[in-house]
């Protein structure tokens, strides 16, 4: 990739270069999950314009945050991120992590002073930091109904992930420490635009916010939840009131999300 195309991105992020440390990659990762919202209305936009079914170039993908204040699901958002750091000289790997198949998502791996981090900008999360891998005990992150439970390595070093709405765990994932090619996941991004997949059949964006909230429409429901308090959901009523609520929260042109979501079923659950 070209290095003009980091040296935007970074500006996009508010981030200035520097050498490999755990303060740069903090500011990194925040840096992208404020930047860069979690949605499938660009990945369902391109299919319906291009017919495309694969990972947006970095390119593409830093248009799309500029001129659609978009970002992508976990592909774009985590395989990107992965390329930015590693082009900065962390030592990091792309890895591959189990939800109901084996290697669907991906996540990165980074090493420094001796210690391993998982990273996950690509897991509609508010995971704002890098989560160390060698815990003694449970990680816990309490955001709105949801937790979020970083469990110690197992025995294969993997690393599992639960998540707990209203005290109910209803999605994970386990991450392989294997560092994988992208192209180990061409099968998966391919599966991921299948007429029956979930994110053909639902619509969904997060943003987060510098102060720890964040955001979200998730099909018919508008979701938003303080840096510390309860979460509050209102109902949209139509798409009419859809398209209009992501182009006033989001600032997405109306135009994009009417063509992303024509034909969307907006009934499945992105956790589920």
């Amino acid at each position: 990739m070209k290095p003009a195309l980091f040296d935007r991105y970074l500006d996009i992020l508010g981030v200035e270069p520097g050498s490999p440390n755990s303060g740069l990659l903090t500011e990194l990762v925040s840096a992208q999950l404020v930047a860069a919202p979690f949605e499938n209305i660009s990945k369902l936009h391109r299919l319906r314009t291009t017919g495309s079914t694969t990972i947006p170039d970095l390119e593409e993908y830093l248009d799309g945050i500029e001129n659609w204040r978009l970002g992508g699901t976990c592909y774009a958002n985590n395989h990107h991120f992965f390329a930015l750091i590693e082009w900065l000289g962390f030592p990091v790997s792309l890895c591959g992590a189990d939800m109901s198949e084996a290697d669907v998502h991906m996540v990165s791996m980074v090493n420094l002073g001796g210690r391993e981090f998982m990273i996950d900008v690509g897991y509609a999360a508010p995971f704002y930091k890098p989560i160390p891998r060698d815990l003694d005990k449970a990680h816990i992150i309490d955001f709105g109904r949801c937790r979020y439970v970083f469990h110690p390595q197992d025995e294969q070093r993997r690393s599992r992930l639960e998540l707990f709405r209203d005290g109910v765990s209803i999605h994970g994932y386990l991450a392989k420490p294997e560092p994988r090619p992208l192209t180990h996941f061409d099968q998966a991004v391919a599966d991921s635009f299948r007429p029956d997949s979930t994110f053909m059949n639902a619509l969904v964006i997060e943003r987060f916010t510098p102060d720890g909230g964040s955001t979200r429409i998730h099909n018919l429901s508008l979701i938003e939840t303080p840096a510390d308090g309860p979460s509050v959901t209102t109902k949209l009523a139509d798409r009419d009131h859809l398209i209009g609520g992501i182009e006033d929260r989001f600032g997405v042109p109306s135009e994009v999300v009417r063509t992303a979501v024509e034909g969307v079923d907006l009934e499945a659950d992105i956790y589920n």
